[in-house]
């Protein structure tokens, strides 16, 4: 009995210190954890589509940006969109280098507009800057946007001062196509911005409560509303890489802008379908009265086929008019997920 007392108090300073270092770790854990739970998360979004040769670049920028920024917590969001190089592989090791690097890994490419929504699903931050892979969205913008969040506003948006590197028929087409937009629809959409903005948490769950599967996300940041703000940038060009974004592309995606906010084509359809009509009434009138009075004959072949492949024409566009809004109708009515995981970290 005597053996068991004295091989414990000569154990017991043994026990003591090490009892001492494991709660000054928990402390200063404590301590740390307390620390970051008080300050602000901010998750950076980037969408990745065969971006690997951009993403080293990208990483050091915004390494530099959340080092400078400490007073923020950090999350870098990158979903991988189905891409076809190596830049799931990339992500995975810049996961492994820093933690505050997250992944989702869709099962293929949904398209940018899909891989956003599983952004704003999976983003934990209190707010969310979106930007691209290819740094054409300077980083040193995020600041900027960070001190106008602070003042309040709920959704700053990045305009574009230039374009980069883009053709004048394709800068000329964008604006007109903007401009139409503006007029035909009863939500303000603004005019050079992009997706390069910051939302706050009550965007995010706004816009996550949008499921359709046809999707025009810069329209949608108009249609929930919120406090806005602008800031202006200069739009760099790719470091690396070639946008996925060829004509076709852009064309289907101005199509789902139009049919997703405005029914103006329908109404268009129904307006050149009353004008024919009239047009066609006249100028049967007009036949009648001069065979009656003047004994003209009626005009032959030419001005049948001429009447008849007009009016065809007209026709056929009013249906593909009535067949877009109806695609999205047969699309929405599946009632299919937006986008398929296959693979997530740290989120």
């Amino acid at each position: 009995m005597g053996m068991q007392k004295y091989e414990f108090y000569a154990l017991s300073p043994y026990i003591f210190v090490k009892k001492c270092r494991i709660t000054k770790k928990m402390s200063t854990f404590a301590v740390s954890l307390s620390v970051k739970r008080n300050m602000k998360k901010v998750t950076i979004l980037v969408p990745c589509f065969n971006e690997e040769a951009s993403l080293p670049a990208l990483y050091e920028a915004l390494k530099e940006l959340m080092d400078t920024h400490s007073s923020y917590d950090w999350e870098v969001l990158m979903v991988n969109d189905g891409s076809r190089d190596n830049t799931i592989n990339v992500i995975r090791q810049l996961r492994k280098n820093d933690e505050r690097i997250c992944y989702v890994d869709l099962s293929r490419n949904f398209g940018k507009e899909n891989a956003m929504l599983a952004g704003f699903d999976y983003a934990t931050g209190d707010c969310m800057v979106i930007m691209d892979a290819d740094l054409q969205h300077p980083p040193h913008v995020i600041p900027e946007m960070l001190k106008y969040w602070e003042e309040g506003y709920e959704d700053v948006y990045a305009k574009r001062i230039t374009r980069g590197k883009e053709s004048w028929l394709r800068k000329r087409t964008t604006l007109l196509y903007y401009h139409l937009l503006q007029k035909t629809t009863r939500v303000e959409i603004l005019e050079n911005v992009g997706d390069f903005r910051l939302l706050d948490r009550k965007c995010i769950d706004a816009l996550k409560q949008l499921r359709e599967t046809q999707r025009y996300t810069k329209g949608m940041y108009c249609w929930v509303g919120f406090k806005k703000h602008e800031v202006l940038f200069e739009q760099g060009d790719r470091i690396a890489g070639e946008s996925s974004f060829n004509f076709t592309r852009l064309l289907g995606l101005a199509m789902d802008g139009i049919t997703s906010f405005t029914t103006a084509p329908l109404r268009l359809a129904t307006v050149l379908g009353l004008i024919v009509s009239l047009v066609a009434f006249s100028f049967m009138c007009y036949v009648l009265v001069t065979t009656l009075i003047w004994g003209d004959p009626v005009q032959g072949y030419p001005t049948m086929m001429t009447v008849i492949l007009f009016l065809g024409g007209v026709q056929l566009l009013s249906l593909g008019i009535i067949g877009e809004y109806l695609g999205r109708i047969f699309h929405e009515t599946k009632n299919r997920p937006v986008y398929l995981v296959r693979e997530s970290a740290g989120v």
